[in-house]
């Protein structure tokens, strides 16, 4: 009997010194792959900011399609660089598997999705056509690939993930939600106008700046509530000209929206079923950087804490997953 306490014992010393060690590791905070270093600045700042690890994590390839160096061969994707459907309907089935997710993610706590141009709306569960506005081209099929792989993998492993902007739009096309491809349109459309409040209307050297406006928060019990702690964030940092549009039938629920014109235009999405999974149409790493950075608008934005809570609850949904 001693000697089998005495086994439990060290059984015990050991697996409480492993869980010691594993705890004071820092939580490594994946970033999904795109294209572009340069845009991996602001997220990167932000998360090192809490003790995190940032990681960029390795682009995703779905098995059976061709690529030329890093991208899709056009031979997939239509004149505006759209995925053709056949295409998008097998990434659509097969999402993660045969790709190297479970390589890419091994030893990922969380991951991050930023910001950026349209999604290709034949990967919508309901597909749609191109919204057909000439000056708003700016699809990149071999990001949305590899980004719609790399959170299919994590929404079925429950790993965290924080969506911002593109990221939450991403969110609502993997979980079955449909976007709204332009938001202009959509409210003039519904007879209201555009008054630039998600992004600015174009200056003289025909650039969009960062705009700053109100989420209300919709939902007491939502993870949004629980990093904000108000009913209305103020300050959001806003660029973007599509949304998520319905979340009915999805795993969805909003948790944050903004009044454009009488119009609620949704500002914040979670997946129910699971443990963190927040999309958020604004940019909280935005605001950081303005004010770290010290630029002549800061003060329109939250603040620096105000940005980082959104990565730090993102971290400790991950510490309470170890």
């Amino acid at each position: 009997m001693k000697q089998i306490s005495f086994r439990y014992l060290v059984l015990a010393v050991l697996m409480c010194m492993c869980l010691a060690g594993w705890a004071g590791r820092p939580v490594r905070v994946g970033i999904a792959w795109q294209r572009s270093v340069d845009n991996y600045d602001r997220v990167i700042h932000s998360i090192t900011a809490i003790g995190a690890e940032p990681v960029i994590l390795e682009q995703l390839r779905p098995a059976g399609l061709d690529y030329d160096d890093i991208n899709v061969e056009d031979k997939y994707l239509d004149e505006h660089g759209i995925l053709l459907q056949p295409y998008a309907d097998q990434v659509k089935r097969e999402t993660w598997h045969g790709s190297r997710a479970s390589e890419a993610l091994a030893g990922v706590d969380a991951v991050v999705f930023l910001g950026g141009g349209d999604v290709c709306p034949t990967l919508f569960a309901t597909p749609q056509p191109w919204h057909g506005i000439e000056a708003e081209t700016n699809h990149d099929a071999t990001r949305d690939v590899s980004e719609f792989l790399t959170m299919a993998y994590c929404l079925d492993h429950d790993i965290p993930i924080l969506g911002l902007c593109r990221g939450m739009q991403l969110l609502g096309v993997v979980s079955g939600a449909p976007l709204i491809q332009d938001l202009g349109t959509h409210l003039v459309g519904r007879g209201k106008s555009d008054r630039y409040v998600h992004r600015g209307n174009r200056d003289r050297e025909g650039e969009r700046h960062y705009v700053a406006h109100d989420v209300l928060v919709t939902d007491h019990r939502s993870l949004l509530w629980t990093i904000a702690h108000t009913d209305t964030i103020h300050g959001a940092p806003s660029w973007h000209h599509q949304v998520v549009g319905d979340v009915t039938g999805t795993p969805l629920r909003v948790t944050g929206v903004t009044r454009d014109d009488g119009v609620d235009v949704i500002e914040a999405i979670e997946r129910t079923d699971k443990r963190f999974a927040l999309g958020v149409q604004f940019h909280p790493e935005t605001a950081v950087r303005k004010h770290l950075d010290h630029e002549s608008d800061e003060h329109l934005f939250m603040s620096v804490q105000e940005g980082l809570a959104y990565f730090r609850a993102l971290v400790q949904a991950a510490q309470a997953r170890r």
